[in-house]
C-alpha cells in the first residue's frame, strides 16, 4: 500500500475517483497489508484503472490534489 504511482503529465483538469473498498474484497497480500481496517478508500482513474489505495477518505482527497488531480466521490 506504499508504492509509489508516477500519475503523469496531462494537460487539464484530471478527474480521479475515489471510492470506498472493504479489506474483505481485497486480495490476501493487501488484506495483510491493510489489517486493522475493514474498509480503505480506492483512487481510480477515468479508464477504471485503481491507482492507489489509502487507509481513509481524507487521504484519498489529499493524495489526489497533491498530484493536481480533482477528485471526486463515488457512492
Amino acid at each position: 500500500m506504499d508504492t509509489k504511482y508516477d500519475f503523469g503529465e496531462e494537460a487539464g483538469e484530471r478527474i480521479v475517483y475515489i471510492r470506498p473498498v472493504a479489506v474483505a474484497e481485497l486480495p490476501e497480500e493487501l488484506r495483510q497489508q491493510a489489517a486493522g481496517f475493514e474498509t480503505i478508500y480506492a483512487v481510480h482513474d477515468a479508464s477504471g484503472a485503481r491507482l492507489a489505495l489509502v487507509a481513509d477518505r481524507r487521504m484519498a482527497f489529499v493524495l489526489a490534489r497533491q498530484n493536481d488531480l480533482a477528485p471526486v466521490s463515488v457512492h
